[in-house]
């Protein structure tokens, strides 16, 4: 099986078969129909144009987020108020964070998470405006 004629030939029918298929479709294409819901700053971070408000989560948690600038954040969470900063992800994603009190709010369109700030362990999960 290990012959030089053997792997000719399959090399020929993979080039072949390659000849024979459809080009995808172009990505532009594709861009078109789907709107991305970010802009991608010049440092690398994304901004989702969101809202301020109540959020709901997961066993009837609730958070209120209410937006200042598009780098900090002011979240109302288990009777305290809190100012959260962002901090740049390695993602890109928003990602929002009050050190002193150890709390990080990830902040999506479609959810928001609050994390424990130390454990990186879900405080209020799957929040979504109410």
């Amino acid at each position: 099986m290990n012959h030089p004629s053997f792997f000719a030939a399959l090399a020929a029918s993979a080039l072949l078969g390659a000849c024979a298929t459809q080009p995808a479709e172009p990505i532009a294409a594709v861009e078109s129909i789907v709107e991305l819901p970010a802009q991608l700053a010049g440092d690398g971070q994304l901004n989702f144009d969101l809202n301020s408000g109540d959020y709901a989560c997961e066993y009837g948690l609730r958070v209120t987020v209410e937006r200042e600038l598009s780098h900090r954040l002011h979240l109302g969470w288990n009777g305290g108020r809190y100012q959260l900063e962002r901090d740049p992800s390695f993602s890109g994603l928003p990602r929002f964070e009050d050190k002193e009190n150890g709390l990080v709010w990830i902040d999506l369109p479609w959810k928001g998470v609050l994390l424990d700030g130390k454990t990186h362990k879900p405080l209020a999960n799957e929040c979504t405006i109410a």
